[in-house]
């Protein structure tokens, strides 16, 4: 099976490794060490970030 090209910058993956508190796992084990519940944790964050931009970007077109 054919992997996808990742969406996220590696710098947001970082940013929220970071926020979740297992970057160190990252950095010791790259990025396939880390648990899956870390990484869907970190799918969930990545998508609330994106929900939260979406509504601050349709709040600012409504004022406008």
């Amino acid at each position: 099976m054919a992997r996808r090209k990742g969406i996220m910058s590696s710098r947001l993956k970082e940013e929220i490794a970071k926020e979740l508190g297992f970057y160190d796992v990252v950095e010791r084990e790259g990025w396939g060490g880390i648990k899956s519940r870390d990484a869907g944790n970190m799918v969930k964050r990545a998508i609330e970030m994106a929900e939260q931009g979406l509504a601050q970007q349709n709040q600012n077109n409504m004022n406008k």
